[in-house]
């Protein structure tokens, strides 16, 4: 029976996030655009989606309610704004006709026809997947970058958020062809954790920007697909689909048997052109609940199991150069926690999502001090705290929170505040 890595294992970490935010160069002034992208027909919220200040590297991404919050220096006010979304047509807008706030931008899908020259180009789906992993140190990133990224992630105990945590981190991603892996530094963060909902006597949840980075499949095969694993698997293809305007073929996978310890359920978007990954989107296989028990738990008491229902991943990729860069990636974790002689179960879910807001080529050489980088290991959420005012980001481009985490951090503000009068009042002798 085909084993994977302990510490080479998406299934292993606690991993988690839900939405993202953006940065852009340091500048004294900056324009703000906010508004919403939808499904021109349907009206429906578009998640995930890009906007991309032309000719630049500053970028932002959708919330779950399709929002999205733009900030841009004035040196690039007269650009355009390109907007791009898997399965739908690429818009590009002047940022001169967008509004400051309450705009409403609508995308339509596309219709992709490939010729049966392009179909039958490869002799199965295998075939062409094989070939992509092949060519990924000619077609990804093949040189050292220098990015910045904002992170955020949510632990939620049913509906209700028990731990917020925002941060902007500064990336050094090194080439994929390299065995170094990549470091991550916290540039700014917050967070805020009401440890009494999140059951102290079960599970301290790991996580941290980490989680997402290691989604780069380009970067890191070996968490879903190696030259030992990939024969574990059926590959077929699914009707083609068009992101940014260029044709991708669609590979669906899914496992062949009960061979490996952990497997996944998926799509993987492929550039018809350059073979390049886009866009892969998969699910740990859950069904044999007798293997996946306790599956996602790093550390736990012996009187508690844990037993995963949801393990989803996303990471995407953008085309600059000729060379595929990643950009976005995601996960969503859900589980229940069983305690002996407790009546009830607890569900939690976890939720990360990082998306890089800015980068450049590592040209000078630029290195991350070993005592700032941050630990795979990392517990994020003891390694920072305490919410702050509004203002706290600055020009930092962020990604707008959803309703229900907007509350949560208004309440987790208000505390706040609370705390601080109580002590001040402590302080100054008051009863």
């Amino acid at each position: 029976m085909e084993t994977v890595p302990y510490f080479k294992t998406l299934a292993n970490t606690f991993l988690t996030v839900l939405l993202v935010t953006f940065t852009l160069t340091a500048q004294e002034d900056f324009s703000e655009y906010s508004g919403k992208v939808v499904d021109g027909k349907t009206n429906k919220a578009l998640e995930a989606v890009s906007l991309n200040v032309n000719e630049t590297n500053v970028s932002t991404i959708t919330n779950s309610e399709g929002e999205f919050v733009l900030k841009v220096s004035k040196e690039y006010l007269d650009s355009k704004v390109i907007i791009s979304f898997l399965g739908y047509n690429t818009r590009v807008i002047p940022l001169s006709e967008l509004s400051d706030s309450n705009n409403t931008i609508e995308l339509y899908k596309s219709v992709t026809e490939l010729s049966e020259v392009n179909i039958s180009a490869f002799k199965n789906a295998e075939g062409l997947v094989r070939k992509v992993f092949d060519n990924k140190n000619k077609n990804h990133q093949e040189e050292s970058v220098y990015m910045t990224a904002f992170y955020r992630e949510t632990i939620k105990r049913r509906n209700r958020n028990v731990s917020l945590t925002e941060a902007v981190v500064n990336i050094l991603k090194y080439p994929n062809k390299s065995s170094v892996e990549d470091a991550i530094a916290l540039n700014k963060a917050r967070k805020s954790t009401d440890y009494k909902r999140l059951d102290t006597v079960s599970v301290k949840l790991q996580g941290g920007p980490f989680s997402t980075i290691y989604l780069d499949i380009m970067k890191y095969p070996e968490y879903i697909f190696t030259d030992a694993t990939i024969d574990s698997y059926n590959f077929s293809f699914d009707k083609p689909s068009n992101i940014n305007n260029r044709n991708v073929y669609v590979v669906n996978f899914s496992p062949k048997n009960n061979a490996l310890n952990y497997s996944y359920n998926g799509k993987l978007f492929i550039d018809v052109e350059s073979l390049a990954l886009v866009s892969a989107d998969y699910s740990l296989d859950l069904s044999d609940k007798s293997r996946s028990k306790n599956l996602l738990v790093k550390k736990k008491p012996s009187n508690v199991i844990v037993y995963p229902l949801e393990a989803n991943y996303k990471v995407n990729y953008k085309e600059r150069g000729g060379k595929w860069y990643y950009n976005y990636s995601n996960l969503f974790l859900e589980f229940k926690v069983n305690k002996k002689r407790e009546i009830f179960n607890k569900v939690y879910s976890l939720s990360s999502e990082m998306a890089v807001t800015d980068w450049e080529i590592n040209s000078t050489d630029r290195k991350i001090k070993s005592k700032d980088k941050l630990r795979p290991s990392i517990i994020i959420t003891d390694a920072i705290s305490g919410f702050s005012d509004p203002d706290f980001w600055g020009k930092f481009n962020l990604i707008e929170p959803d309703k229900s985490i907007e509350s949560a951090i208004e309440k987790i503000k208000k505390n706040i505040e609370k705390q601080k009068q109580k002590e001040e009042s402590t302080v100054n002798g008051a009863p």
